[in-house]
């Protein structure tokens, strides 16, 4: 698996929060390749196959719906979750 993580380590979706999670803090770097591959312009498929482990020809609608989700709230890390990040720092 692309990140050395086990299935069971990986949601089909992350927590939905408005502050940051445990989950969103083990999946950092899982977060940061994933905005990384969308920057470069990898095809999602190939993205979800080398990050999360699933091959989207044998399972397209789990492949797709993991990958949107945690793209999703990687975006929202950029956006929102970083702030968490730098009160904390600040302390």
């Amino acid at each position: 698996m692309g990140l050395g993580l086990t299935q069971q380590t990986i949601m089909d979706e992350p927590p939905q929060s408005a502050v940051l999670t445990d989950y969103d803090r083990m999946h950092m770097k899982l977060y940061l390749r994933l905005l990384d591959a969308e920057t470069d312009g990898a095809d999602w498929r190939e993205a979800v196959k080398v990050l999360f482990g699933i091959d989207p020809a044998g399972e397209p609608e789990r492949a797709s719906r993991v990958h949107r989700s945690h793209l999703a709230r990687a975006r929202w890390m950029t956006e929102h979750g970083y702030r968490q990040l730098v009160r904390e720092a600040e302390k």
